[in-house]
């Protein structure tokens, strides 16, 4: 019985199994079509969205499809590259396969040809590709095969990042586009010749402005910019890594000593040959993003001398490198590198604020981002302006304790066990002594005093 229902179990199972590799084939078709409409959603975004510069572009691009600005980036950028083989561009290679084609007869000479045939197609097709990906030009791709674009005017295009720059070339194919369709329903005549020159003009503009463009720009720009992007993308980079990077035409023109010494030019910071740079997102909002930091590894506080303090720490190369562009992009507080740490680790690097101009300024423009230490804000800002104009009211000794008692209270509330006894603060009553803030005197004595000379005139 046994061995007359085995071949029925063996069909059952090759059945399930069947099933099984049909619904998988289902499921990978129906990611692949998802896929596919995605890429086509993206695309259209792409081609309806206006003409701005390419920053821009990148950040609408992030947001609309819910992406890091990294991601869209990497998206966004095609990086083209020349095609070469033994350091012949495809051009110069077929040139000579034709050249050579000369010498053959028979079979060998159809062979070539088709050879030829073959790397002119791949040739067509990848220069079709390859402006399919510059998307802000892909639309206008029926003008712009007209204007002869060899493969370095495409990667050349691919460099233009500038919104006045991207809509003066698109103003001009457009013109020569629209003087062609006038042109197609017309014989050979005054008109028909007209709008001819019309179009020699637009076309001769359109290589005007990729050549200025680049003259402009030149290959020592084309570096720097690909210094940046790459410090921004890979943080921790060598000049050497970063030339190994560069495109081969632009690989043989720098070396690595050279690249070093553009990427200090370049405002980009070194540590021990590793490059760091800010992004630029987070320089756009600095504010925004020092007082995280302060939330997270900074402090706010005030010593035993009522003397305010900020502060932001970090560990390590990458730390340093991080304070030396907040300190670059903040303009103002002190540096302390390479100090050594309690446990003896790795080295510690601090950005102190100490003054009270650099502490006012600093902790104004972060307490709308502060989340956890907007109250140790309000403190030190309270005290500064204290310090700074109002020493002999009769309230400021009792004040300025008051505040170092409320400093040391927000600072160590989550301390379990600290005890704060020794600077004689009660946990339970301490947070009254928030209604003791002289904010508000204080704005009434300065506006006296600002009124006190108007009325002096009346008088």
């Amino acid at each position: 019985m046994v061995i007359e229902n085995q071949p029925d179990k063996l069909d059952s199972d090759k059945l399930d199994e069947l099933a099984d590799d049909a619904k998988e084939i289902e499921e990978m078709e129906e990611a692949q079509r998802q896929k596919i409409n995605d890429m086509q959603a993206r695309k259209s975004w792409l081609e309806d969205h206006r003409i701005s510069s390419h920053f821009e572009v990148e950040k609408n691009y992030a947001e609309k499809h819910r992406i890091s600005l990294t991601d869209a980036k990497k998206m966004l950028n095609p990086n083209l590259k020349k095609y070469e083989v033994e350091n012949k561009d495809i051009p110069k290679l077929i040139k000579e396969l034709k050249k050579h084609r000369r010498t053959l007869k028979g079979e060998k000479k159809e062979l070539v040809t088709k050879s030829i045939d073959n790397l002119i197609n791949s040739y067509s097709e990848h220069l079709s590709k390859s402006i399919d990906s510059i998307y802000w030009i892909s639309k206008y791709k029926s003008p712009l095969n007209d204007m002869t674009c060899n493969e370095s005017d495409i990667i050349k295009l691919s460099y233009i990042h500038e919104e006045d720059v991207r809509r003066s070339a698109i103003d001009e194919l457009c013109k020569y586009w629209e003087a062609k369709l006038d042109r197609n329903d017309l014989s050979y005549g005054s008109e028909y010749s007209k709008l001819s020159k019309e179009m020699k003009s637009s076309k001769r503009s359109f290589k005007g402005i990729l050549k200025k463009y680049m003259t402009n720009t030149g290959n020592k720009e084309i570096i720097k910019h690909h210094i940046l992007k790459t410090v921004c993308e890979e943080p921790g980079i060598s000049s050497r890594q970063i030339h190994e990077r560069l495109p081969k035409n632009l690989f043989n023109k720098t070396t690595p000593s050279i690249i070093s010494k553009m990427a200090i030019g370049n405002n980009i910071t070194s540590v021990d040959g590793s490059f760091y740079k800010f992004d630029d997102d987070i320089k756009k909002d600095i504010y925004a993003y020092t007082a995280a930091f302060i939330d997270s590894d900074g402090y706010i506080t005030m010593d035993k001398k009522f003397n305010p303090r900020v502060g932001l720490v970090a560990t390590g190369d990458r730390g340093k490198a991080f304070m030396i562009e907040m300190h670059k992009s903040l303009g103002c507080g002190r540096l302390h590198l390479d100090q050594k740490s309690p446990q003896d680790t790795r080295p510690v690097n601090r950005l102190n604020f100490y003054s009270g101009n650099d502490v006012t300024e600093l902790l104004t423009k972060c307490r709308p981002f502060l989340k956890m230490k907007k109250k140790n804000a309000d403190i030190l800002l309270e005290l500064v302006r204290m310090k700074k104009s109002h020493k002999k009211e009769e309230w400021y000794t009792a004040r300025k304790e008051e505040l170092f008692k409320l400093m040391k209270f927000e600072n160590h509330k989550d301390h379990v066990g600290y005890d704060f006894t020794q600077y004689d603060i009660n946990v339970d009553t301490v947070e009254k002594l928030y209604g003791n803030c002289k904010m508000n005197e204080m704005d009434k004595i300065e506006g006296v005093i600002k009124r006190q000379p108007l009325e002096e005139i009346e008088e």
